[in-house]
């Protein structure tokens, strides 16, 4: 099946922001055991849309057009589509009560100009939007049938899992079900789980398993895509390969599936009835922001104190006996995390601390030790490490591996486990 993706928008022609929903849209479809041909990336302009349009519908099967369903004049997608249809656009009533009930309940009167958005093609099918005012639709232009999404990544993402992988799934005439199974790492490179993971594709030798990977450091996405004809088929196929998975990079695994780092993290902070502080510094609070972003982490996440120098240090804390220096000691992590446990008066404390040796720092690329603490009602486990690269690189791998540390203390895993990203382990 050939496929085209048309991205609108002068805003992406022009790079004043990065196109992501062109990598999710060809990403998914790959996940899938599809994938895009072409993509096109096509400004507000009436000519070159139609041009656009054309082009794609005279030589792609399905067409997935993102962007350009606003309320706005220079949001033509739904004119355009009509255009090039040769058919007139006519008001859905059924969307039309959609938006205006959509206001009614945000107390807000509904803008004449989103009337708009109810304007689609005649004949055109209707695709669900449950998040947004601007529903999806798909209208047949020449040989392709032209699938329209909206711009708003959250609104895109539901409406491609909901409403358009079934329908080109099924247009393809593909008769069975594909699976994704995904594991989220940390401390592993690409190249080594490649390494680790190369030959689990033979182990379904009918050639229906795919085998993936997706980097955005510091964590690793490891993708299995299994075909079969029904979903009992499709789970005794990855069965066996799942456990294959765990069993090599079990104690790196962070996340499964939907899970997130830090969802996970409160999931067991919650079933063991833990509450936590932490305490960081180089990293400015990228911690305390990462784990507030769950729902309900109020319920365990306390409190968390940004003390990036030594002097922030010595006025948060009393550490008796213990010398605040720049690059931090086991000495100064397990102190910090004890004082910040006993200061808010919860189970877990939580110490990440990151200096940078200025000796070693050439250009953009730094030299940072990170020590890390862990307090459990007085209970203390540490690691010391090596990060180099830019200043953001050790910062987000900081973040990471303090995460990291704590899933694994709390899983019962040990801390210091060298991974593919440090200088040394001490």
């Amino acid at each position: 099946m050939d496929i085209e993706v048309i991205c609108t928008g002068d805003e992406v022609l022009t790079g004043k922001i990065v196109n992501s929903n062109f990598a999710y849209i060809t990403q998914k479809l790959e996940d899938y055991g599809l994938a895009a041909r072409r993509g096109v990336t096509v400004g507000d302009d009436r000519e070159e849309l139609t041009r656009a349009f054309r082009q794609a519908g005279e030589r792609a099967d399905v067409v997935i057009v993102n962007g350009g369903l606003g309320p706005t004049v220079d949001d033509l997608s739904q004119e355009i589509a009509a255009a090039v249809a040769g058919v007139g656009l006519v008001l859905n009533e059924e969307w039309m009560e959609r938006m205006e009930a959509f206001f009614r309940r945000v107390g807000r009167t509904m803008p004449p100009n989103n009337r708009k958005q109810a304007m689609l093609p005649a004949g055109a099918e209707v695709i669900d939007n449950p998040i947004g005012t601007a529903c999806g639709f798909g209208v047949n232009i020449g040989k392709a049938v032209f699938y329209f999404t909206p711009g708003v990544p959250r609104e895109l993402m539901r409406m491609m899992e909901e409403q358009l992988l079934p329908r080109i799934l099924a247009r393809a005439g593909s008769k069975s079900v594909i699976v994704l199974k995904r594991f989220h790492s940390y401390g592993l490179g690409e190249s080594h789980v490649d390494q680790m993971l190369g030959d689990l594709e033979s182990m379904v030798p009918d050639g229906t398993l795919k085998l993936g990977f997706r980097a955005h450091y510091p964590q690793l996405e490891t993708k299995l895509t299994v075909r079969a004809a029904d979903m009992d088929e499709a789970q005794r196929k990855l069965a066996p390969v799942i456990a294959e998975v765990e069993k090599r990079i079990g104690n790196f695994i962070v996340a499964r599936d939907g899970e997130t780092h830090e969802g996970v993290i409160q999931a067991s902070m919650l079933k063991r009835s833990a509450t936590l502080a932490l305490v960081e510094d180089f990293t400015g609070g990228q911690l305390a922001a990462r784990l507030a972003t769950v729902p309900g982490m109020e319920r365990y996440f306390l409190r968390g104190v940004v003390t990036p120098t030594e002097q922030s240090k010595a006025a948060a804390f009393t550490l008796r006996g213990v010398t605040l220096e720049p690059i931090p000691s086991y000495e100064m992590a397990e102190a910090m995390a004890e004082a910040v446990r006993k200061q808010v008066g919860c189970t877990h404390g939580l110490a990440v601390l990151v200096g940078l040796d200025k000796k070693e720092s050439q250009g953009g690329n730094h030299s940072g030790t990170v020590c890390i603490a862990i307090s459990e009602n007085g209970n203390i486990v540490a690691r010391r490490s090596r990060l180099t690269g830019s200043y953001d690189w050790i910062r987000l791998g900081a973040v990471e591996m303090g995460m990291d540390s704590l899933r694994r203390h709390l899983q019962g895993l040990p801390i210091k486990e060298a991974t593919d990203f440090e200088r040394k382990a001490t």
